[in-house]
């Protein structure tokens, strides 16, 4: 049982209690009529039950019945106030939870009325002391209130600190990522380039075949290395906006497919419909989607043919890279055996709005199908950021 249901249970205890004690003793107080004191005591305890779930409604109507007892009913000759001390221990706490969780306008008029209705009802001798203590008790109250309110913004202020400095440690780390990928990776990318383009002249007897596969070397070293320039970017930035080099798109994948081609793999393709309503984040996707099954195809199924097919439609852009069976032993593909290849490409997918299936073939192959939106609007950003 959590403490919010505790202090429900206490609340409807208390006000069991306090009833237990004001019809008995109602008339001892006031002359009210036997068959009318169960309702007026239960006006004069019935309230407090709404002190966590609507403090100020409580107090309206506490305040309304004191009102009604002290015209409706007379007070004992011996009796020195115009209530039952159990009303007024009901009405006190409502006007301090009022004070506590209400509008200020609401505090103002419950504050307000409170003193009028107790000036107006005590004696002469006793109003003074009603006033400064009312109005002390809902001091208190706003203070309490104040200070609650100061420690929460305080608390808030200190997890907005603390999301500053996760920010700041993601950015360091990306920063770090960043070194990394350019000493380990951009070096090594940048010496195949050097090498490709010089191997004409360093190497003797050079034929035009030979010639033509170091320029495709070094032309597809060039392309992998200005993406990693902007990986490399994107990491190094601090979450503002910068001026980074076009994603890779539609009008791309003629010329990804023919470097495939000059690699080595052996592709045939076919591509229909119009790409001019492509959204940039599909082109994106469809790009990539396309560059990893011919990647995963050329080490996975090396000398198989591969068949890709893209289709622009109306609504959809449909994707198919099909590799038939090895003509080499290969180890498994990359993502059977836990690598990312095939995760990435769904990730790319889904991002965009799309879905992609990626299997086995019963003929040995493999095949990879993806439907993708031709516009996308809520993650269009997304394919983007991870490109």
């Amino acid at each position: 049982m959590g403490w919010s249901l505790w202090l429900d249970v206490l609340i409807v205890a208390v006000t069991l209690i306090l009833y237990s004690v004001a019809w008995p003793t109602l008339h001892i107080t006031h002359n009210v009529p036997a068959a009318v004191q169960p309702i007026i005591a239960a006006l004069a305890v019935a309230p407090f039950l709404l002190i966590r779930a609507n403090p100020a409604l409580g107090w309206a109507i506490s305040a309304l019945s004191a009102l009604i007892v002290s015209i409706a009913f007379e007070s004992q000759p011996y009796n020195t106030i115009p209530w039952q001390v159990v009303h007024i221990i009901v009405i006190l706490p409502l006007l301090f939870a009022v004070s506590l969780r209400a509008a200020f306008p609401i505090v103002g008029v419950a504050w307000i009325s409170t003193v009028i209705l107790f000036v107006g009802n005590m004696g002469a001798d006793q109003r003074a002391g009603w006033t400064v203590a009312l109005t002390s008790y809902v001091v208190i109250g706003l203070l309490i209130r104040w200070l609650v309110l100061s420690r929460r913004q305080l608390a808030k202020q200190e997890e907005v600190s603390d999301l500053e400095r996760a920010k700041r440690t993601i950015l360091e780390e990306k920063a770090r990522i960043a070194r990394d990928l350019h000493d380990v990776v951009a070096h090594h990318m940048s010496l195949v380039v050097v090498q490709a383009q010089s191997a004409p002249y360093r190497v003797a007897d050079v034929s035009p075949a030979a010639r033509a596969e170091f320029e495709s070397i070094g032309a597809t070293a060039r392309e992998a290395l200005n993406e990693i320039r902007g990986m490399l970017g994107v990491l190094r930035s601090d979450g503002e906006r910068r001026d980074l080099a076009p994603q890779p798109g539609t009008d791309q994948i003629q010329e990804l497919l023919e470097g495939s081609r000059r690699a080595g793999v052996p592709v045939v393709w076919a591509i229909s419909g119009e790409p001019e309503n492509v959204s940039d984040a599909t082109g994106l996707a469809v790009y990539r989607i396309l560059q990893e099954s011919l990647s995963n195809a050329s080490r996975h199924a090396g000398g198989a043919p591969v068949e890709v097919v893209v289709e622009y439609g109306m609504s959809l852009v449909s994707v198919s890279v099909v590799n038939g069976k090895p003509l080499t032993t290969v180890s498994t593909r990359a993502g059977d055996t836990g690598g990312n290849g095939i995760g990435g490409m769904t990730d790319r997918a889904l991002s965009v709005g799309g879905l992609l299936t990626a299997a086995p073939r019963g003929d040995g192959g493999f095949e990879v199908r993806a439907q993708l939106p031709v516009a996308t609007y809520t993650v269009a950003g997304l394919a983007g950021r991870t490109a």
